[in-house]
């Protein structure tokens, strides 16, 4: 095993939450996916969304749309899914956008999050039904292969706000965008305005095109984090190999990747580094910078 993945691995043992552990099985040791669904059943709510600071910047056991995005992306890592647990997810979204009433969309979260620890930015902004985090959700059922009356309701909201003639300018909501188009099945419509979104994105608060910028924010490895990703066209490769440098170097000597925010604590921080400390591995791994085999 490479010394550096295997460092990751110790991180990950030493300090990572339940679900980046099973995770980590799953995807690197041949462990059932069911596993990593099992975990995920402790953040399920009866409404059938899921909370717990499951996403760590807010400890709010509430449901929120937010945390139900973070256990489909979880179940499309383990390459699983869990039809009662997904139905009641999208139940559960499909109950938010009733009481949103903004033609499907949905929030990230809701004023409940205020009497919990939190994260600096988790505030009003994040009350507001919008492309993010509605347009991540529905790419990422898709891709899940779901069906639910919401979805296309929600999907509909999604091409309405793209065909408007500004795109958001914040990279956050560009990037769910990204993941709706590489999932909806009107796959000519979603090349078409692929362009218009990287034209976007490389001038969009959050987006940080070069590698050697230490700030906050998101890079091409978040919007193509895998060899095969489908946007990964959209960046040339010398900008990829780049990033990938700057993701090696930035492995810490305790094994585990650092995070550039302040998360509401010391929980919540180890989970935060456990969480992108595997993303970091399993981006490695895909691209050849590290083999966990030899």
């Amino acid at each position: 095993m490479n010394d550096r993945f295997a460092a990751g691995r110790e991180f990950l043992l030493h300090e990572g939450r339940l679900l980046e552990r099973r995770l980590f099985a799953t995807c690197f040791e041949g462990a059932p996916g069911n596993g990593v669904v099992d975990v995920l059943r402790g953040y399920a709510n009866e409404d059938g969304g899921f909370g717990h600071g499951l996403e760590p910047d807010k400890r709010c056991p509430a449901s929120l749309p937010i945390d139900v995005e973070v256990a489909l992306q979880t179940m499309t890592a383990a390459r699983t899914v869990d039809p009662p647990l997904v139905h009641g997810a999208c139940e559960y979204l499909a109950k938010v956008a009733a009481d949103a009433d903004c033609r499907g969309a949905v929030p990230l979260a809701f004023p409940v999050i205020e009497a919990y620890p939190r994260a600096a930015h988790w505030a009003e902004w994040t009350y507001q039904p919008g492309l993010n985090p509605t347009a991540g959700l529905v790419g990422l059922l898709y891709r899940l292969r779901v069906n639910h009356p919401w979805i296309p309701a929600a999907a509909r909201y999604c091409w309405e706000q793209l065909d408007k003639a500004d795109l958001p300018t914040d990279a956050h909501a560009l990037s769910e965008v990204l993941v709706f188009l590489e999932h909806t099945p009107e796959r000519d419509r979603a090349r078409s305005m692929a362009a218009k979104v990287r034209e976007s994105l490389v001038e969009a608060s959050w987006f940080r095109l070069d590698p050697d910028d230490t700030s906050y924010g998101l890079s091409p490895l978040n919007v193509a984090p895998f060899a095969d990703s489908l946007w990964r066209s959209l960046f040339a490769d010398e900008v990829i190999q780049a990033h990938l440098d700057r993701m090696e170097r930035d492995q810490q000597a305790d094994g585990g990747w650092p995070i550039a925010w302040e998360p509401p604590g010391q929980a919540a921080l180890l989970e935060w580094r456990g969480i992108v400390t595997l993303q970091s591995l399993r981006t490695l791994v895909s691209f050849g910078r590290l083999d966990p085999h030899h």
